[in-house]
Protein backbone atom coordinates (compact mmCIF):
# COMPACT_ATOMS: atom_id res chain seq x y z
CA UNK A 1 0.00 0.00 0.00
CA UNK A 2 2.79 2.48 0.84
CA UNK A 3 4.48 2.00 -2.53
CA UNK A 4 1.14 2.39 -4.32
CA UNK A 5 0.62 5.75 -2.59
CA UNK A 6 4.12 6.90 -3.57
CA UNK A 7 3.47 5.83 -7.17
CA UNK A 8 0.21 7.86 -7.15
CA UNK A 9 2.11 10.94 -5.96
CA UNK A 10 4.72 10.42 -8.68
CA UNK A 11 2.04 10.11 -11.37
CA UNK A 12 0.27 13.31 -10.29
CA UNK A 13 1.53 15.97 -12.72
CA UNK A 14 0.18 18.80 -10.55
CA UNK A 15 2.72 17.96 -7.81
CA UNK A 16 6.22 19.40 -7.89
CA UNK A 17 8.81 16.58 -7.69
CA UNK A 18 12.03 17.29 -5.74
CA UNK A 19 14.87 14.78 -5.30
CA UNK A 20 16.07 14.19 -1.74
CA UNK A 21 19.08 16.35 -0.90
CA UNK A 22 21.25 13.33 -0.02
CA UNK A 23 21.35 12.16 -3.65
CA UNK A 24 22.82 13.82 -6.70
CA UNK A 25 20.87 14.40 -9.89
CA UNK A 26 23.18 12.42 -12.18
CA UNK A 27 21.19 9.18 -12.10
CA UNK A 28 17.53 8.35 -12.46
CA UNK A 29 15.99 7.74 -9.08
CA UNK A 30 13.09 5.67 -7.83
CA UNK A 31 9.79 7.34 -6.92
CA UNK A 32 10.79 6.95 -3.27
CA UNK A 33 13.86 9.18 -3.86
CA UNK A 34 11.63 12.24 -4.23
CA UNK A 35 9.25 14.36 -2.20
CA UNK A 36 6.06 15.56 -3.86
CA UNK A 37 4.96 19.14 -3.26
CA UNK A 38 1.71 21.05 -3.62
CA UNK A 39 2.44 24.80 -3.43
CA UNK A 40 -0.27 26.39 -1.26
CA UNK A 41 1.29 29.90 -1.17
CA UNK A 42 4.34 31.33 -2.87
CA UNK A 43 6.69 33.51 -0.88
CA UNK A 44 9.29 36.00 -1.94
CA UNK A 45 12.91 36.06 -2.92
CA UNK A 46 15.15 33.48 -4.46
CA UNK A 47 17.18 32.40 -1.42
CA UNK A 48 16.52 29.12 0.33
CA UNK A 49 17.92 27.88 3.63
CA UNK A 50 21.08 25.81 3.69
CA UNK A 51 21.48 22.56 5.64
CA UNK A 52 23.26 24.44 8.43
CA UNK A 53 20.71 27.26 8.76
CA UNK A 54 18.22 27.71 11.59
CA UNK A 55 14.66 28.25 10.36
CA UNK A 56 11.46 29.64 11.85
CA UNK A 57 8.40 27.80 10.56
CA UNK A 58 4.98 26.40 11.28
CA UNK A 59 4.10 22.84 10.38
CA UNK A 60 1.57 20.05 10.74
CA UNK A 61 2.54 16.41 10.19
CA UNK A 62 -0.06 13.81 9.25
CA UNK A 63 -0.21 10.21 8.22
CA UNK A 64 -1.95 9.39 4.95
CA UNK A 65 -5.77 9.41 5.18
CA UNK A 66 -7.64 6.35 6.41
CA UNK A 67 -11.31 5.52 6.96
CA UNK A 68 -11.03 6.70 10.60
CA UNK A 69 -8.91 9.78 9.82
CA UNK A 70 -10.13 11.14 6.49
CA UNK A 71 -7.58 13.99 6.54
CA UNK A 72 -4.85 11.81 8.02
CA UNK A 73 -3.95 11.35 11.69
CA UNK A 74 -2.07 14.43 12.97
CA UNK A 75 1.05 13.31 14.85
CA UNK A 76 2.83 16.65 15.32
CA UNK A 77 1.94 20.32 14.80
CA UNK A 78 2.84 23.84 15.83
CA UNK A 79 -0.68 25.22 15.32
CA UNK A 80 -4.27 24.12 15.89
CA UNK A 81 -7.12 24.53 13.41
CA UNK A 82 -6.80 26.28 10.07
CA UNK A 83 -3.43 27.83 9.25
CA UNK A 84 -2.99 31.59 9.62
CA UNK A 85 0.30 33.50 9.40
CA UNK A 86 -0.99 35.75 12.22
CA UNK A 87 -1.88 33.07 14.77
CA UNK A 88 0.14 29.96 13.92
CA UNK A 89 2.66 28.81 16.47
CA UNK A 90 6.18 28.92 15.06
CA UNK A 91 9.05 26.58 15.81
CA UNK A 92 12.70 27.57 15.49
CA UNK A 93 15.11 24.75 14.73
CA UNK A 94 18.17 23.79 12.74
CA UNK A 95 17.57 21.95 9.48
CA UNK A 96 20.53 19.61 9.85
CA UNK A 97 23.28 18.64 12.20
CA UNK A 98 23.43 16.48 15.30
CA UNK A 99 20.68 18.38 17.14
CA UNK A 100 18.17 18.18 14.29
CA UNK A 101 15.28 15.74 14.39
CA UNK A 102 14.09 16.50 10.87
CA UNK A 103 13.67 13.54 8.55
CA UNK A 104 15.43 13.85 5.18
CA UNK A 105 12.19 14.45 3.26
CA UNK A 106 11.23 17.35 5.54
CA UNK A 107 14.76 18.80 5.36
CA UNK A 108 14.68 18.54 1.55
CA UNK A 109 11.43 20.50 1.43
CA UNK A 110 12.63 23.30 3.71
CA UNK A 111 15.92 23.66 1.79
CA UNK A 112 13.90 24.30 -1.39
CA UNK A 113 11.47 26.83 0.10
CA UNK A 114 11.64 30.63 0.19
CA UNK A 115 10.49 32.98 2.94
CA UNK A 116 6.71 33.09 2.87
CA UNK A 117 6.25 29.78 1.07
CA UNK A 118 3.58 27.42 2.36
CA UNK A 119 3.70 23.90 0.97
CA UNK A 120 1.95 20.56 1.43
CA UNK A 121 4.73 17.99 1.19
CA UNK A 122 4.18 14.26 0.62
CA UNK A 123 7.08 12.16 1.89
CA UNK A 124 7.58 8.45 1.10
CA UNK A 125 8.40 6.38 4.18
CA UNK A 126 11.99 5.89 2.97
CA UNK A 127 12.55 9.67 3.39
CA UNK A 128 10.54 9.78 6.62
CA UNK A 129 11.07 7.52 9.61
CA UNK A 130 11.63 4.46 7.36
CA UNK A 131 11.62 1.27 9.47
CA UNK A 132 11.58 3.15 12.80
CA UNK A 133 8.56 3.94 14.92
CA UNK A 134 8.38 7.19 16.84
CA UNK A 135 5.47 8.38 18.94
CA UNK A 136 2.25 7.68 17.01
CA UNK A 137 4.10 7.20 13.71
CA UNK A 138 4.51 3.52 12.95
CA UNK A 139 7.34 2.12 10.86
CA UNK A 140 6.95 2.38 7.06
CA UNK A 141 4.48 5.29 7.25
CA UNK A 142 4.20 7.72 4.34
CA UNK A 143 3.88 11.27 5.68
CA UNK A 144 2.26 14.54 4.67
CA UNK A 145 3.47 17.84 6.12
CA UNK A 146 1.99 21.30 5.72
CA UNK A 147 5.00 23.62 6.11
CA UNK A 148 5.05 27.43 6.23
CA UNK A 149 8.53 29.00 6.18
CA UNK A 150 8.56 32.35 7.95
CA UNK A 151 12.28 33.06 8.16
CA UNK A 152 15.82 31.64 8.12
CA UNK A 153 19.33 32.94 8.74
CA UNK A 154 22.91 31.74 8.56
CA UNK A 155 24.80 30.71 11.70
CA UNK A 156 26.74 33.67 13.04
CA UNK A 157 24.35 36.22 11.56
CA UNK A 158 22.35 38.30 14.01
CA UNK A 159 19.36 36.29 15.18
CA UNK A 160 16.23 38.04 13.89
CA UNK A 161 13.69 38.98 16.53
CA UNK A 162 10.40 37.17 16.19
CA UNK A 163 7.77 39.27 14.47
CA UNK A 164 4.26 38.56 13.27
CA UNK A 165 3.87 37.69 9.62
CA UNK A 166 2.47 40.54 7.53
CA UNK A 167 0.04 38.36 5.53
Amino acid sequence: RNQAVTDQWAANSSLKKIRVFTQDDTTTGRNSDYIYVEVLESGEGTDSPLYTDPVRMAYRGRLIPTMNYTNGHVFDETYIGDFSWHTAGMATMAIGGSSSALVSGFATAVMNMHKGDRWRVHIPYQLGYNASSTGSVTAYSNLTFDIALLDFWHPGDPHPAFRARWK
